[in-house]
C-alpha cells in the first residue's frame, strides 16, 4: 500500500496535487473535512458527537478525529493505499495514525511536503480572494496568521516523520506540471528505497 501524507501551507496547492496523485497512483483521498461531513450528513455516532462540539465553538478532540479516520480506513481496507490531506496535523495524531496502519498490516510510506516561499503564497492566495470570494483570502494579515499556525501545528510532525526517513520535500514553485513532475519523482524514488530495505 501506498500512504502519503500531503503536507503544504495554505496556497501550495495541495488540492490540486493531490487529484493528480490519486490519478496516477489509484489511491483513496482522506480528507478530514470530507471525513467530517460524511459522519456528520449521516448521523453516526461519531458525527453526533463531533457536532456535540462544533456546535460549542470547541474544537473536536483528536481521540474522536482518529475513531473517524480509523472508520474510513476501514471502510476502504482493499484500496491501494491512501492520501491523507488535513490528518495528521499533531503528533499524537501521527502516532495515532501510525498505530491503525501497522493494525491494517501497512505504514505511512512518506509525507511530501511542497515547499513555497511565503512571500509568494501570499500573493498567490490575495489573488484567489479575489475571485474565490473567500474572506481568509482578503487580508494579509490574516494569511500570514494562518501560516503561522501550520508552522507551529505541522513543524513538529515534519521531525517526527523525519526522524522515521519519511519526510521528503519538494519544491512546489513553477507550474502544476513542474511541481506534479517532482512529486511523482520523489514518491517513487522513496518507494524504491523502501521496496529495496524490505
Amino acid at each position: 500500500m501506498l500512504n502519503i501524507i500531503l503536507f503544504g501551507p495554505p496556497g501550495a496547492g495541495k488540492g490540486t496535487q493531490s487529484n493528480k496523485i490519486i490519478e496516477k497512483y489509484n489511491i483513496t483521498h482522506l480528507s478530514t473535512g470530507d471525513v467530517f461531513r460524511y459522519n456528520m450528513k449521516n448521523d453516526t455516532e461519531l458525527g453526533q458527537l463531533a457536532k456535540s462540539y462544533i456546535d460549542k465553538g470547541e474544537l473536536v478532540p483528536d481521540e474522536v478525529t482518529n475513531n473517524m479516520v480509523k472508520d474510513f480506513l476501514e471502510r476502504n481496507e482493499n484500496s491501494n493505499g491512501f492520501i491523507f490531506d488535513g490528518y495528521p496535523r499533531t503528533i499524537a495524531q501521527g502516532e495515532a495514525l501510525d498505530k491503525m496502519l501497522i493494525e491494517m498490516g501497512t505504514s505511512v510510506s512518506m509525507l511530501v511536503a511542497l515547499e513555497v516561499d511565503e512571500d509568494e503564497l501570499v500573493k498567490r492566495l490575495l489573488e484567489r480572494g479575489k475571485t474565490s470570494g473567500r474572506v481568509d483570502d482578503q487580508d494579509e494579515e490574516t494569511i500570514r496568521n494562518r501560516f503561522k499556525v501550520y508552522q507551529d501545528e505541522t513543524s513538529p510532525l515534519a521531525v517526527y516523520y523525519s526522524k522515521q526517513d519519511k519526510y521528503v520535500g519538494v519544491h512546489g514553485m513553477g507550474s502544476i506540471d513542474e511541481i506534479f513532475d517532482r512529486i511523482y519523482h520523489a514518491i517513487d524514488s522513496k518507494s524504491n528505497d523502501v521496496s529495496e530495505e524490505e
